[in-house]
């Protein structure tokens, strides 16, 4: 269990290093974005947003591949065929990523753990996501109609 909290917590950590550079990245570029309209640039907002999402859930559908295959850690189990592809971890970490949890594949041992810890990651990313995107939105917003509102108002 104690190799299954270090596991996590370093997801984690990776995974909010991966938001943030995402989010600073796009937040020092749209400034630069000023030749296109303002759906364009909400648009990059929602794209980066996605990206950073689907890349967590690469790194945890990578980090499901190399735990299911230590000795004594947890397995993965549920009519889905085995052993597990990389198509198989990805989508299970898309399903717990999101909080959909079909249930079809699920974790025993310390994958459990794992499994629940990315389920809260994820939630909070989206949240992230959100307010991101709604602080950007408000920004970008007000070009719709011709005018510039600062972000005070």
């Amino acid at each position: 269990m104690l190799l299954a909290m270090v596991v996590v917590t370093v997801l984690v950590v990776v995974t909010l290093l991966i938001h943030y550079e995402v989010l600073r990245l796009t937040s020092a570029l749209l400034p630069a974005l000023t030749i296109v309209s303002p759906r364009f640039r909400i648009f990059f907002v929602m794209l980066a947003c996605f990206a950073a999402h689907t890349v967590e859930v690469w790194v945890f559908g990578l980090a499901y591949l190399v735990l299911d295959s230590l000795p004594n850690f947890g397995s993965f189990g549920g009519p889905a065929h085995a052993p597990f592809s990389i198509p198989d971890y990805v989508y299970f970490s898309v399903v717990t990523y999101t909080s959909l949890g079909l249930g079809d594949i699920y974790p025993t041992g310390g994958l459990r753990l794992v499994a629940g810890v990315e389920a809260l990651t994820g939630l909070l990313m989206i949240g992230w996501s959100a307010s991101f995107t709604y602080i950007e939105m408000r920004e970008l917003w007000s070009f719709h109609n011709g005018r510039r509102r600062r972000r005070s108002d």
